[in-house]
């Protein structure tokens, strides 16, 4: 029914082992093949390719269903339907931006600094053009292949680059003096294909069990008993999502307790349950967290 893209390169690990955790495993004959399969009844072709290519690919139908960057559907002007984010990137659940940035020694602490003429180097000459415009700056803007952090100061005077912690920038002597876009990951649709209700019907379950993936990461399934005594003080030591379930046990026996807590929590949390009176304590780990 649905033909999906996903994207090659930095997100490449992290989404397939995403649709794996969402029980849509992706299958290809080895890791540098461009078509792939996922068993699964809404799924009927899948490819891999560029996330920079994708956007533009879904806009004009070639694929229904697509994952990308943010940053690369506003590069790209393309005109899609976003279904969601969704809070993964290459090493990390935060966002990745796009910033602009000088050699730390450089005069200038912000744009406003810049002077007209200025050398600037990006991926993003669409974006990177737009923001400059904007700024009233006029900018000589030079399209990067990669390794844009090492071109500055005698090849141009600031990048425009993307960054997931800064560390690169860093590390090469670049300081950020602006964000242009910050920018998730995200799940898109052509439109024609958003507005068939079968096909987006479809999209909507295959978003769902991806952010259902996503959010029981880092947590838990804690079950434990506890005698109506204590009961009051080991609900006081839960986190919730909502609120705990409670259950009465056969014969009045006392009450078995049940919640979703972060996995960097239980270590802490575990002892002091059991202090409080809490027995039978089990952890259990997650897959999914569907609301």
């Amino acid at each position: 029914m649905l033909k999906l893209v996903l994207p090659k390169g930095s997100l490449e690990v992290s989404t397939l082992e995403l649709f794996e955790g969402a029980d849509l495993g992706v299958l290809r004959s080895s890791s540098v093949d461009y078509r792939a399969e996922i068993k699964d009844p809404r799924i009927e072709e899948v490819r891999i390719l560029r996330p920079q290519e994708i956007p533009t690919y879904v806009a004009e139908g070639t694929f229904d269903l697509g994952i990308t960057g943010r940053d690369w559907i506003e590069e790209t002007n393309s005109d899609v339907v976003s279904l969601g984010e969704l809070h993964y990137s290459k090493a990390t659940a935060r966002p990745v931006n796009i910033v602009v940035a000088v050699p730390s020694d450089a005069p200038w602490n912000s744009v406003a600094d810049l002077p007209n003429g200025v050398r600037v180097s990006s991926e993003y000459p669409e974006l990177t053009r737009k923001f400059f415009a904007e700024q009233n700056i006029e900018a000589d803007i030079r399209l990067s292949y990669g390794a844009t952090e090492a071109k500055t100061p005698d090849i141009v005077d600031v990048v425009v680059d993307i960054t997931e912690t800064g560390r690169a920038l860093r590390a090469a002597g670049l300081k950020v003096i602006d964000t242009i876009l910050t920018s998730f990951t995200e799940l898109i649709a052509n439109p024609a294909s958003a507005a068939d209700p079968e096909k987006r019907h479809a999209m909507e379950q295959i978003h769902r069990l991806l952010q259902g993936t996503l959010e029981a990461r880092g947590k838990v399934l804690v079950k434990m008993n506890v005698g109506e005594s204590d009961l009051d003080r080991v609900i006081n030591l839960i986190p919730s999502m909502k609120a705990p379930t409670v259950n009465e046990l056969f014969k009045r026996s006392g009450f078995a307790v049940e919640t979703v807590v972060e996995k960097s929590e239980i270590n802490e949390l575990i002892p002091a349950l059991r202090d409080a009176g809490a027995t039978d304590i089990l952890e259990i780990p997650l897959s999914k967290i569907v609301h």
